[in-house]
């Protein structure tokens, strides 16, 4: 696994993928984080970890549209697919190197903490936690683009298909509002991203929304295998 992970990142930084997501992350961060915290004098994170929902669900498409579309393009999943490791590994080494990418991006965050904590009191249990639920929330679209991307040899689909899958999370709770049928709304709330994820920002680390995302990300992963198992016996 420490093979295709090391193979993943220097893919990434061998191409403009890595550094476009880097730079295009570090700057609207940058820009929540003045306009929302700096220009209000506040020391609350809390916006800034709000605001980034949308950040993330617009690059994580990025990063991970290559991931197993790439080498079904240039027909290297056949090397893969041949190779004396199983292929939980193979999945479970391209989501690490993505899941690595994006905690590079969104640990700037923690920058801007430390530099709040010089000009007044930071809530560092609502750093911690929001912290955490933005690095949850982001291992789980990632799971989801992977898995799309088993699907495709075109890249462009693969990014496509996968903002379209995060872009429906968080449309569940516009859907459970119209939905006829109360048991169904009420599943709709219990999967919604958004609802899930909130919490956290506020600095509640309830182990139900911490379980919902680890287990998105088990369950693409999952899937993700038995799409590569499909393309192995084919």
């Amino acid at each position: 696994m420490a093979a295709i992970i090391r193979r993943e990142l220097a893919a990434y930084f061998a191409s403009p993928i890595g550094y476009v997501y880097l730079g295009v992350f570090y700057f609207f961060s940058g820009y929540f984080f003045f306009g929302g915290v700096l220009l209000s004098n506040s020391t609350v994170m809390t916006p800034v970890f709000q605001t980034l929902i949308t950040i993330v669900m617009f690059l994580t498409p990025v990063l991970t549209m290559r991931l197993m579309s790439e080498d079904r393009r240039h027909k290297t999943d056949q090397a893969l697919l041949t190779a004396p490791i199983t292929l939980g590994a193979i999945a479970g080494g391209k989501f690490l190197a993505a899941a690595l990418v994006y905690t590079a991006g969104i640990s700037v965050t923690l920058a801007y903490a430390l530099v709040l904590s010089f000009f007044g009191s930071v809530n560092w249990a609502m750093v911690w936690g929001s912290y955490i639920g933005i690095l949850l929330l982001g291992f789980a679209f990632i799971s989801i683009g992977q898995f799309i991307s088993s699907l495709t040899e075109n890249q462009a689909i693969a990014a496509i298909g996968s903002f379209a899958a995060v872009l429906a999370c968080f449309l569940l709770d516009a859907l459970q509002s119209i939905v006829p049928y109360p048991w169904l709304a009420t599943a709709l709330r219990g999967i919604s991203f958004t609802r899930r994820y909130t919490p956290i920002t506020n600095g509640i680390l309830g182990i139900s929304n911490l379980f919902f995302f680890i287990s998105v990300c088990g369950i693409f992963l999952f899937l993700t295998t038995r799409s590569l198992e499909k393309r192995r016996w084919s």
